[in-house]
């Protein structure tokens, strides 16, 4: 039989980013005194430096608040904080799957962003309590009473429902606590039953393996358990449980409705999967908590070190990344241009930057990226499906039957006077045009389906460049379809340079081998021989530009006498440039391998 647990209210944030939402969840600690004032410092929750710096939640968090309300009763407030970009929108599902209630954090001057609106529909399908919240009222150019018109036509609510706040002035804040308190259900749950906990996020310590931080739906949890996980059915005993504040603070068991840790020597961060079920090993929940899926990745894209001789430490430092990071995968593969490496999945393209800074941050690696691909399914002749995450693996021409490409349902929310540069944008990217919706007379949002390839390389920047940073993309997969793809190779001297292949469409393929090789020509330095540097497709060449060899004036010291004199000269330098450019092997700059993501696509 479920009860409601009253003293507990669950609850999530959901901002865009730079609306404010570490700035609000600073507040919120210093109301409830969860933070000592000595201690605070500004976005406590991001305690990573990449995170305070760029403004962003990257790994989410959860902490556990004490609150005496008006009505003089103590509450328990645990917030689950979520990430706020679109790569990491499976950890934002599984966040707010946990949760009961949501605070939907919105900037009075920028209003409602592709990213909020997504993040939104999923408070809204998890049937969450939506408390909408204007954030940054204080700023000079705020429009708060527009803001809260188009809360209001989004979600239904009336216009007293919505709290004007500032998190940095610290206005709104006893507001917001009082209506955490009295508009958000507290927890359905059998206390009685067995014990059903879902996995929110987990987090690698370097003395207790794998650390579960789990929302407990049903039952309870107490040291000396004997769990399993129900994708995997390993099963652990229960070492330890407690509550997340700042740090982890053990209890002795963890129940019904609560939010907390458990550990249990997990070795491997990928075992304790975000949106997997913890049950009782005998006589456990039958069936899991819904939703879960495996975390599958997106963009690919080949890591290398500068120099061959730190191998040993980009592989050491990616198997440290991993540990606290199981989205990210990597396989070691070579390259002739660029010798040994690894070939990594990520999430998507803020997750792959995120890599390769910390990389070079916190390992001191010097790494090269090569050009990020996406997931191709090619189907052979002969009726075998074959996953390709790179243009090395492709198949020869002859034994394709087609090529499949993931697409994207997304969505741009955008100013109604840039609407015009943005559909050509669309178009230009193989776009197809679904509706356009006005959620009031300025603004506008344009749905549409592309190809997942098109936004990986420099979507973002475009359109953040057309709309002069107005307008916001969020986008989910949608499906594997048909598309006539080929295989682009760069030969130097016709040697294939595989690291600079990649597959593109058929129709722009002439075009973009003829940008490429202009590209290569400008940073390929000038050698003692001919560079030539060509574009093929299979055996056919599409492009090609020469970079000319350096020469030395070799009839410079001839002054006057038989003209053949001079010709035997200059043919016995020909032929040393022709021997040179048999044995000769040409050095790629860094440069060249971010060539392809400095080559405008427009206009194709």
């Amino acid at each position: 039989m479920k009860t409601r647990v009253e003293h507990i209210r669950n609850f999530s944030i959901i901002a865009h980013i730079d609306h404010g939402k570490s700035t609000l969840a600073d507040r919120l600690l210093e109301m409830t005194h969860t933070i000592e004032g000595s201690k605070m410092q500004k976005q406590v929750l991001d305690d990573m430096p990449l995170e305070q710096e760029r403004g962003i939640t990257i790994k989410s968090h959860a902490i556990r608040m004490k609150y005496r309300a008006a009505d003089k009763k103590d509450y328990i407030l645990n917030l689950i904080d979520t990430p706020g970009h679109v790569d990491f929108s499976y950890e934002v599902s599984r966040s707010i799957a946990a949760c009961e209630g949501a605070l939907l954090v919105v900037d009075a001057s920028q209003g409602i962003e592709a990213q909020t609106l997504s993040n939104l529909y999923k408070a809204l399908d998890n049937n969450l309590e939506i408390i909408p919240v204007i954030n940054k009222i204080d700023l000079p150019h705020a429009e708060p009473e527009k803001v809260a018109e188009a809360i209001c036509n989004l979600i239904g609510c009336e216009r007293e429902e919505i709290i004007l706040a500032s998190a940095k002035q610290g206005i709104g804040i006893q507001e917001v606590l009082e209506a955490i308190v009295t508009r958000i259900p507290p927890p359905l749950a059998n206390p009685k039953g067995p014990l059903k906990a879902m996995i929110f996020d987990s987090k690698y310590d370097s003395y207790r393996g794998a650390v579960p931080y789990v929302r407990v739906m049903d039952g309870e949890v107490k040291k000396g358990d004997k769990i399993k996980f129900f994708s995997t059915q390993i099963q652990y005993e229960i070492d330890e449980v407690g509550y997340l504040i700042m740090d982890r603070i053990p209890a002795d068991k963890l129940s019904a409705g609560e939010v907390g840790y458990v550990i249990c020597n997990i070795r491997n961060v990928s075992e304790a999967k975000v949106g997997d079920t913890i049950t009782y090993a005998v006589g456990g929940a039958i069936t899991p908590c819904p939703g879960y899926k495996e975390i599958k990745s997106m963009v690919y894209s080949g890591i290398y070190p500068a120099t061959t001789e730190r191998y040993e430490q980009l592989r050491e430092a990616l198997e440290k990344l991993k540990l606290n990071d199981a989205s990210l995968t990597f396989e070691p593969e070579s390259s002739l241009a660029l010798g040994f490496g690894f070939r990594c999945g990520f999430l998507g393209l803020l997750h792959l930057e995120i890599i390769h800074e910390r990389l070079e941050r916190e390992f001191n690696v010097t790494i090269v990226n090569t050009v990020p691909n996406v997931e191709y399914h090619v189907h052979t002749k002969k009726g075998e499906l074959i996953k390709v995450d790179s243009p090395a693996k492709m198949p020869p021409t002859m034994a394709v039957e087609y090529i499949e490409e993931p697409y994207v349902a997304a969505q741009i929310i955008t100013p109604a006077e840039y609407i015009g540069n943005i559909m050509k944008l669309i178009s230009d990217r193989r776009g197809e045009f679904k509706d356009t919706n006005y959620p009031d007379p300025s603004r506008a949002t344009i749905s549409f389906e592309l190809p997942l390839s098109e936004i990986i390389f420099d979507f973002h920047d475009k359109l953040k460049s057309i709309s002069r940073g107005y307008a916001s993309l969020d986008y989910d997969f949608l499906a594997m379809r048909q598309s006539k793809l080929v295989k682009l190779d760069v030969l130097l001297n016709s040697e294939p340079v595989d690291a600079l292949s990649c597959l593109i469409h058929a129709e722009r393929a002439a075009v973009w081998g003829r940008k490429l090789c202009k590209k290569l020509a400008e940073l390929i330095p000038r050698q003692m021989f001919e560079v030539v540097i060509q574009a093929s497709i299979g055996t056919r060449i599409v492009a090609r530009e020469t970079v000319r060899a350096m020469r030395k004036n070799v009839t410079a010291k001839c002054y006057g006498g038989d003209i053949t004199r001079k010709r035997k000269l200059i043919e016995r330098q020909k032929e040393g440039k022709r021997k040179m450019k048999q044995i000769g092997t040409v050095e790629l700059p860094q440069e060249a391998f971010l060539a392809v993501l400095q080559i405008d696509r427009e206009g194709e």
